[in-house]
């Protein structure tokens, strides 16, 4: 049953990225990416590890993507719809795409993780949550104000922007 879960996540979580990347549309993009972070989340759940999954939707889903969306669309429309296509931007990103390849997977080879050994104690994860909840809670609900209050401020001002055209057509 495990094995059917996961490659419905897995197939999830690859088809929201690929869309995320091809889609033409900014906001459907964001959407997707959207979907995607919640398949991770997924995953973490799989794993059990719910806390990190929670925290991944709080913060992932919840906070970065919502804040991308609202940057979205908060863009000039005549700056989304506009596409300018050069077609030596493919080339370029392809050639990055591979210098970073390269530079990852050599420092991946050279890294010597194939030969790391720890004596160290396993963690446990249900401290590192205990001490999110008992010694960090004031960070977190200051996150979630500057969040909230920003998402408020972004949306004041597409409002203002709205009636300002409105204004100025009457």
């Amino acid at each position: 049953m495990a094995d059917i879960t996961f490659l419905i996540i897995a197939i999830f979580t690859v088809g929201c990225a690929i869309a995320s990347l091809e889609l033409r549309s900014l906001i459907y993009g964001s959407i997707s990416l959207m979907g995607s972070l919640l398949g991770i989340a997924f995953f973490f759940l799989l794993l059990d590890s719910p806390f990190v999954a929670m925290f991944q939707i709080a913060v992932y889903v919840g906070s970065i993507a919502v804040l991308i969306l609202f940057t979205v669309m908060l863009v000039k429309r005549e700056l989304i719809f506009n596409k300018i296509e050069d077609p030596k931007r493919k080339y370029v990103g392809i050639v990055l795409m591979l210098v970073l390849i390269t530079g990852l997977g050599s420092v991946i080879i050279d890294s010597g993780l194939k030969f790391l050994n720890t004596n160290t104690a396993p963690i446990d994860f249900s401290e590192i949550g205990e001490d999110f909840v008992t010694y960090y809670w004031p960070a977190l609900i200051i996150m979630a104000l500057i969040l909230s209050s920003s998402i408020t401020g972004a949306l004041v001002l597409a409002r203002r922007e709205d009636i300002e055209n409105e204004q100025h057509t009457n």
